[in-house]
Parts: C-alpha cells; structure tokens; sequence
C-alpha cells in the first residue's frame, strides 16, 4: 500500500485535553452535589464523546441519571468546555514535529474524532494546529460515531484519499475498531486514554512517542 493521507484521533492522540474535560465534567457533577472525578477517571472514561462521558462519571459518583436529565446536564457541560476548552490542554510530546514532517513529506491530514465537530475545530484553532489538517470530522458531522467507519470514510473523503492510502493514528479501542471496519491499518499510541492498554485491542503498530510514527509512515510509503 501506499500512504497518501494520515488520519488522527483527538482527545488522548494529538491532544492531552483531559485536564480541561475533567474541569467541565466535574462542573456538572458539582451542580449534581456529587464528588469531583479524578484524573484517572476522566482518563478512562473519554473516548466515545460527552455524553458519555458525563454518563460515566454520574454512574461513578453515584446513581445513574436518566436520558431527559443527561440531556440537560450535557448541554450544561458544552456551555461550560465551550469556554474553557483550551485552559490547560496541550499538544502531546512530538505531535507538532510529526505535523510538520507530514507536510513537508506531501502527506494529508484528518482528525476523526468522537468529539464534535466544532468543538474539535476550536480547540485545533486555540493551538494553533488546525492549519495541518485538510478535514476535522465529528459524530455531528455525518450523525455517526467510532466505531462506525462513517466519519472516518468521510475524513477521507474531504481530502480527496482513497481509503486504502490512509492510516489512523488512535489511543482506544474506539479506533481500532474504526479502522477494522475501515478496512485500514492503524497505529496505537500508549499515552492515550483508556481503560486497558491499547496493546490488547491489536493494532497493527504501537508506539509510545510521535518521534516514532515517522519511520512507520515511511515504511508505508515505500510499501509496494
């Protein structure tokens, strides 16, 4: 195969946002009179967007609420991240180096994230990242999640790649299973957010810094 485009995931890939999704969840939770949950909490319970995640932070401080209720409480909490998306998240080690590599190399970009859309464009925006990437694709862009391959055939779509010349770049289960059912390879990243290593989900390469990623994508290329 030949790699023409490199598909990212975002919270817990390119970014380290949990510090700012855990300000919003445990700004729910405090409206809920429930205790905060901790870093490693949020670290587990990202992956499958917002309203998840508040589910699993309700059921972990407490009893579970109903649909009508987090409903309500997840559109407190996007009023709340709206404002503070950007306080303390930060690009993860090596990921600008890679950025640039990728584009000096003639390869396109993508985000396909279960965030969405426009909160993941923001917060590209508020890190000066969103430059690289020819598309950013949420749940809400085509009213589907990871792992449904949806987003991530529309990403791209969006940059005018076939699908068997991408690569996902992912930190869950939730992208590996996304790239099976995209019929494309994928690398884990070790440092992301999960409940079990992303080791056991069996992705096709594994790394634990950005400044690894570049060989693999190289060996892709040259692939026949």
């Amino acid at each position: 195969m030949t790699i023409k485009a490199v598909i990212f995931d975002l919270d817990g890939t390119l970014v380290d946002s949990a510090p700012d999704l855990m300000l919003a969840t445990n700004h729910v939770l405090s409206r809920l009179e429930r205790r905060p949950i901790t870093m490693d909490e949020v670290r587990s319970f990202v992956g499958h967007g917002a309203k998840a995640l508040i589910a699993r932070g309700c059921a972990a401080t407490g009893d579970a609420i109903d649909e009508k209720s987090l409903d309500f409480y997840f559109a407190e909490f996007l009023r709340f991240y709206e404002k503070n998306l950007a306080v303390d998240s930060v690009a993860f080690p090596g990921v600008i180096e890679l950025l640039k590599r990728c584009a000096a190399g003639g390869l396109k970009m993508g985000v396909c994230t279960n965030k969405l859309e426009g909160l993941s464009v923001r917060l590209l925006q508020a890190l000066g990242m969103e430059k690289y990437f020819g598309a950013i694709v949420g749940p809400d862009t085509v009213n589907f999640a990871k792992p449904d391959p949806a987003p991530y055939l529309e990403t791209v779509k969006r940059l005018g790649v076939p699908a068997k010349d991408s690569i996902m770049i992912g930190d869950s289960e939730t992208d590996i299973l996304t790239a099976r059912a995209a019929g494309v390879p994928v690398i884990g990243v070790t440092f992301g957010y999960t409940q079990r290593p992303v080791a056991e989900f069996g992705p096709d390469h594994l790394v634990s810094h950005f400044d690894e990623v570049w060989d693999i994508l190289e060996l892709k290329r040259r692939a026949p």
